[in-house]
C-alpha cells in the first residue's frame, strides 16, 4: 500500500464565478484559458533542477518537512470555469494547511516565499500555479510545464472510465484503488499513475447525469 499518512483529500466546494470557457472531456474540446498566476522564474528553475523520481506517492498533510514528493487528489465543485475552481480549492486548502501558521498570513505570502515554494513546496495542490489548455503530457525539459494543471487526454479518460462523462463516484473509486495499490507496477497502471512528472497535475471533468458538476484533480509535488 502506498498511502502512508491518510488525510482527507476529497473536498466539495462551491465556485461562484461565471464560465468564460467550458473545458469538458473532449465534448466541446479545449478552449482558451487565461495564463493565470505564474511561479517566479527562479522558483520554476529550482523545480526543474529537482532530480526525477521513478516513484513517489506518499500522502502528506502539506505542512512541509516531508521527504520526497507527495501525491494528492481532490474532488471540487465545478461551474464551468477550471481556473475559478482551482483558485477556490487552493484558498480552502491554504486555510486548512496554513490558516494557523504565523509564517504566512495569506496565500500571496506563501507564494512570495520563492525558496520554499521552489524547492520543498507544500506537497499539496498549492504547488500548482496555473491551468493550461493542452492535454499533451508535460516534459521535464520544459521549464514552463512545472506548476501546471492540465486536462487528462480523452483517450486516457476513456481508458480508465470507459466514457467521456465519468462520474464523481467512479473517480473516487479509481483514486482509492490507486492509493491502495499493492505494487509500483499496479500503481503505474492506475488513474493516479497518469501523473508521471513532479510539480504537475491533471484534472478530469466529472458528471452528475449529463451535467458537468465537479473536477477530479490529482498530481504530485514537493521535494
Amino acid at each position: 500500500m502506498f498511502k502512508t499518512r491518510p488525510v482527507s483529500t476529497t473536498l466539495v466546494i462551491n465556485t461562484a464565478r461565471a464560465c468564460p470557457g467550458d473545458l469538458r472531456n473532449a465534448v466541446d474540446g479545449p478552449g482558451h484559458l487565461n495564463p493565470g498566476r505564474r511561479a517566479e522564474p527562479d522558483a520554476r528553475q529550482r523545480r526543474c533542477q529537482s532530480p526525477p523520481l521513478s516513484f513517489a506517492r506518499s500522502r502528506s498533510s502539506g505542512r512541509g518537512g516531508s521527504m520526497g514528493a507527495s501525491g494528492w487528489d481532490y474532488v471540487t465543485r465545478y461551474d464551468g470555469d477550471v481556473e475559478a475552481a482551482l483558485a477556490t480549492l487552493q484558498a480552502r486548502v491554504f486555510q486548512e494547511e496554513y490558516g494557523s501558521d504565523a509564517r504566512y498570513r495569506s496565500l500571496e505570502d506563501l507564494y512570495e516565499d520563492e525558496e520554499f515554494m521552489g524547492t520543498e513546496g507544500t506537497h499539496t495542490i498549492l504547488d500548482i500555479d496555473r491551468v493550461v489548455a493542452t492535454d499533451d503530457p508535460p516534459t521535464r525539459s520544459g521549464i514552463a510545464d512545472y506548476g501546471t494543471l492540465r486536462p487528462l487526454a480523452l483517450n486516457r479518460v476513456m481508458h480508465h472510465f470507459g466514457t467521456n462523462r465519468p462520474s464523481v463516484e467512479k473517480y473516487e473509486e479509481l483514486a482509492a484503488a490507486a492509493n491502495e495499490a499493492a505494487s509500483h507496477e499496479e500503481h503505474e497502471q492506475s488513474l493516479l499513475g497518469e501523473c508521471q512528472m513532479r510539480w504537475t497535475g491533471y484534472y478530469i471533468v466529472l458528471y452528475s447525469g449529463d451535467r458537468p458538476t465537479h473536477l477530479g484533480i490529482f498530481g504530485f509535488s514537493g521535494d
